[in-house]
């Protein structure tokens, strides 16, 4: 078994397609990153909603409770 790059240039060159392999595995990296930014502030702006519904309910229900 014989390996098909025999350095690291021809490696990188990729038989001469290598500006289109790299660039879209450089793409795929930048989308994965960027869903997962996207995906953590989603988690905290839905965190915050859910603690401010929270407590506007706690309100409601302390202001039920004193009424009756």
């Amino acid at each position: 078994m014989s390996p098909y790059f025999h350095n690291v240039a021809e490696f990188i060159a990729m038989g001469g397609h290598g500006s289109y392999v790299w660039s879209t595995w450089l793409l795929t990296l930048l989308g994965i990153v960027a869903l997962v930014f996207f995906s953590r502030s989603q988690r905290k702006a839905t965190y915050r909603d859910i603690t401010t519904q929270q407590a506007r309910q706690q309100q409601r229900h302390q202001r039920t409770a004193k009424g009756r």
